[in-house]
């Protein structure tokens, strides 16, 4: 897959409702309370919180906080958005109909029908949730996950993805590598890969695939127990495990060739 280029985008409302706490910003266009004894804000009607280079967009949003003895100031601690969530940052872009951040553990988790973590060049999407650690740039992703870069697309069960940031601008990322569990398909072209799990990177095309695989490519069939495949050259190469005694198979096809009419000329 491709280089990731992300993008931060700021709203801003008008007359909207505002509540500072040490490094994060609540607004809302409808209002925000602020709840002294369950030391909690709510922000209702298109809030918008901001901290850092993330920015958390919804219909409605709460969040908790407590008094930094450092500080003496009070610090937001995790924050609940529900509703047409959008959040922004340097590193992702996410959307889903929930979202869980908790700012102690630098972790988000995403729910939605589909969960979707979308960038320039590609896009994760996953029925049960996404889990996102910025810091750690990895994501992981439950419950019929599909990557999609408008080139290979890549299923399964559950996916773990890992980015860096890119050796032509540090501004910009790059997914590294990806682990595939479970039911995992893999489509490049006319190139279709099956297995029980597989180690994917994006940068080179080159897959590990372990466990039960099959590779189809224009009616040709391959099956073993370990295979490599690269998928900018179409070549697989498919071995037996070391501790399998199933043999590779292989079912090739021979290409119809057109029979063309010769005339003699008089």
């Amino acid at each position: 897959m491709n280089k990731l280029i992300y993008a931060l985008t700021f709203l801003s409302l008008l007359h909207p409702s505002f509540v500072h706490s040490e490094d994060m910003n609540l607004i809302a266009d409808n209002r925000v309370e602020w709840h002294h004894k369950k030391q909690q804000i709510v922000a209702i009607g298109n809030a918008v919180a901001t901290r850092g280079d993330m920015q958390v967009k919804a219909d409605k949003m709460s969040a908790n906080y407590k008094k930094n003895s450092t500080t003496n100031k009070n610090q937001i601690t995790n924050v609940h958005a529900s509703g047409n969530v959008k959040m922004k940052s340097e590193r992702a872009d996410a959307y889903g109909n929930t979202l869980d951040y908790d700012l102690e553990k630098d972790i988000v988790i995403l729910r939605g029908k589909p969960a979707k973590i979308k960038t320039a060049n590609e896009t994760i999407t996953a029925d049960d949730n996404i889990t996102y650690y910025p810091q750690q740039q990895k994501a992981i992703a439950l419950g019929n996950v599909k990557a999609d870069n408008n080139k290979d697309q890549i299923f399964g069960d559950k996916m773990i993805a890992f980015f860096e940031q890119s050796s032509d601008n540090a501004q910009n990322m790059e997914m590294k590598q990806v682990e595939i569990y479970g039911n995992v398909k893999i489509v490049n072209g006319e190139t279709t890969v099956w297995a029980d799990r597989g180690i994917y990177n994006p940068q080179t095309a080159l897959v590990k695939l372990y466990d039960n695989i099959i590779i189809e490519q224009n009616g040709n069939r391959l099956q073993g127990d370990y295979a490599q495949s690269d998928l900018n050259k179409g070549i697989s190469k498919i071995l037996s495990g070391k501790t399998s005694k199933q043999r590779v198979t292989g079912v090739f096809k021979e290409k119809k060739q057109n029979k063309q009419s010769s005339t003699t000329e008089k």
